[in-house]
């Protein structure tokens, strides 16, 4: 093989445009450059690997009950439980036995721009999904547990078609028209969970960024609700909004 500039070289990688073949003949060549290319390329697959592995060990549930002749899984999560203002957010989502995602994990573990580009690609692939949006009124009416609750029900309704089993994320629901089981740190442990995690929380995130144009001194676009410090001393100097959760001891004591 004729020795092509590193320029050359560098832009056939970055297309992905090198094969095994010319992989084996680069090793050969002894210049720096080619050595670089070659250790970020090795580097990158081993990336790769590393997160086909642990995409695979992710799918372990789905598995299990595509086995037992289930079709329709879908994945259950929730966001917002802990904030002191704004929703809680439920998703539900149903993805094709033959998705793959590299890198889809729990929404807290990814940084924005990855959980909004994978927000897209999952609503784009998702065999159904639904999300449901629970205010901070009925929160502070039946409590966050049961509010929850009742975004996760809600979600789970919008599918079509109907899922044969529900993979939740650490909350037990009764009276689900099909099979359930709820998986501590699911989000992390199932590929249809982790998807339903990234729904929520995303959608979450924008309602959130949406009041923040209201209410812009309580920085809600930062601190999604969470109780901050900038966030508790907004409280105390101007008080509370009607999106905050009067039944949470923080805002209950401010309004007090």
């Amino acid at each position: 093989m004729d020795k092509k500039s590193i320029a050359v070289l560098k832009q056939l990688f970055e297309t992905n445009e090198v094969n095994n073949n010319v992989i084996a003949e680069l090793r050969k060549d002894e210049r720096k450059g080619v050595q670089k290319l070659l250790q970020r390329y090795d580097r990158e697959k081993h990336k790769e690997q590393v997160l086909k592995q642990k995409f695979a060990e992710m799918c372990h549930f789905e598995q299990i009950n595509y086995d037992k002749g289930c079709r329709y899984i879908a994945g259950m999560d929730e966001a917002g439980r802990g904030p002191l203002a704004g929703p809680v957010v439920a998703a539900a989502v149903v993805l094709p036995r033959d998705f793959t995602l590299l890198g889809l994990n729990d929404s807290k573990q990814l940084n924005e721009a990855t959980r909004n580009r994978f927000f897209e690609i999952i609503k784009r692939q998702a065999v159904s999904y639904g999300i449901s949006i629970v205010s901070n009124q009925k929160i502070d009416q039946v409590n966050i547990y049961e509010a929850t609750k009742l975004a996760m029900y809600d979600a789970i309704n919008q599918l079509d078609p109907k899922p044969d089993h529900v993979l939740i994320d650490a909350v037990n629901l009764d009276n689900l028209p099909c099979t359930s089981e709820a998986i501590v740190k699911g989000d992390q442990k199932s590929i249809s969970v982790a998807a339903a995690s990234i729904l929520a929380k995303v959608s979450r995130d924008q309602l959130m960024k949406k009041i923040h144009t209201e209410f812009p001194m309580y920085d809600f676009a930062s601190n999604m609700g969470y109780g901050t410090k900038h966030h508790m001393d907004m409280l105390e100097q101007h008080g509370i909004t009607q999106y905050h959760r009067k039944s949470y001891a923080p805002v209950r004591n401010v309004a007090k």
